[in-house]
């Protein structure tokens, strides 16, 4: 019996001494792997900054393209650190709400018409001013240099960083008579954007401008709640404005320009690396973008004539008798504006014809 016993507490303590060798041996594994984590690269499970960039094109659009291309650049640089999401077509409200989102931090980017933020800084309408710019040489120098710079910089103080402009094009009219010279507008019902400054061009022509959201443009004008409208080539053609309109005059009288600007609170808190990768691609984008919007814009033209749509364009003679026709446009709102930038605008303009 006690031979037994002893055989048995012999047999339990090898099998404790073999657990305690192979516990330290385990042991001695899991530090040497630790030390060996130590010295090998790790995967972050930091969360990409998430980008929600929101627009009012379509997504057949060069909108569209861009912003693409601007999710692909963004996330390609940040190595993934920033991922973007695109809403086109107005997914995430009208252009005050997501103006309003922005300042709200809800929304990171948008891309929007700046004659959208004349409600919240008046010097961005500088650009909205009837028959302001000879041509698109001398647009890209006012807004690409100092002073689209300054017409932007008003926004920081309302929570919004303005970053750059992006091409769309000048703006035709469309209507169901011919329009040679503004007394043609006398008591027609022009459909605009709500922008104090559009409003009160077609006024000094002597038409009822009559505020439509966007969407809406196509119904009104075939039920004739309103008698024409104004926008660059590309909403003309997208919306098919032209079906329900028998003449298109190309009057060049004003540039739609589009605006990328960001929430300022979240622009503000990115790291710097990631801030300036931000703003660089932002204006990398910007200018293939005017490459875009040249091409579509010679496609849209010929899809419209091909249509039947009566297509010609102002004379000379015709735009002066407008501009001049403008005048108290300038007038009215060259305070607002802010008469130094105006005048400095002006100015610019003139010396670089």
């Amino acid at each position: 019996m006690k031979k037994t016993c002893w055989k048995r507490l012999s047999v339990l303590m090898v099998v404790v001494f073999v657990l305690t060798i192979l516990t330290g041996c385990g042991g001695g594994g899991q530090q040497s792997s630790g030390s060996s984590d130590q010295g090998s690269s790790t995967v972050s499970t930091e969360k990409p900054i998430v980008i929600k960039l929101a627009h009012d094109h379509m997504t057949t659009s060069p909108f569209q393209v861009s912003a693409e291309k601007f999710k692909e650049l963004i996330e390609e640089r940040t190595g993934g650190r920033m991922v973007v999401e695109i809403y086109p077509a107005q997914q995430l409200g009208s252009s005050r709400e997501m103006i309003e989102g922005m300042q709200m931090g809800s929304i990171e980017m948008t891309l929007l018409p700046t004659a959208k933020f004349g409600g919240f800084d008046q010097r961005l309408t500088l650009v909205d001013m009837p028959f302001l710019f000879p041509n698109e040489d001398v647009l890209w120098k006012v807004l690409d240099g100092d002073i689209g710079k300054e017409m932007m910089s008003g926004l920081d103080a309302i929570g919004i960083k303005g970053i750059c402009f992006f091409a769309e094009g000048f703006k035709a009219f469309t209507a169901n008579k011919e329009i040679h010279k503004p007394e043609d507008f006398k008591g027609m019902k022009m459909r605009t954007m709500e922008a104090p400054v559009i409003m009160a061009q077609y006024e000094a022509w002597g038409a009822n401008p009559v505020p439509v959201d966007f969407s809406e443009v196509y119904n009104s004008l075939q039920q004739g709640v309103v008698d024409g409208q104004e926008n660059p080539l590309l909403s003309i053609h997208d919306m098919k404005f032209y079906e329900v309109q028998d003449y298109m005059i190309m009057g060049d009288h004003g540039y739609l320009s589009y605006f990328l600007s960001a929430s300022k609170q979240w622009y503000d808190s990115l790291p710097d690396d990631l801030r300036q990768i931000v703003y660089d691609t932002a204006l990398e984008v910007a200018q293939s973008h005017k490459g875009l919007m040249e091409e579509a814009n010679k496609t849209y033209l010929k899809n419209i004539k091909d249509f039947g749509t009566t297509v010609y364009e102002l004379t000379p003679e015709e735009r002066q008798a407008f501009f001049e026709a403008s005048q108290p446009v300038y007038e009215k709102f060259r305070d607002q504006i802010g008469a130094d930038i105006m005048d400095k605008t002006l100015k610019f303009i003139e010396e670089n014809k």
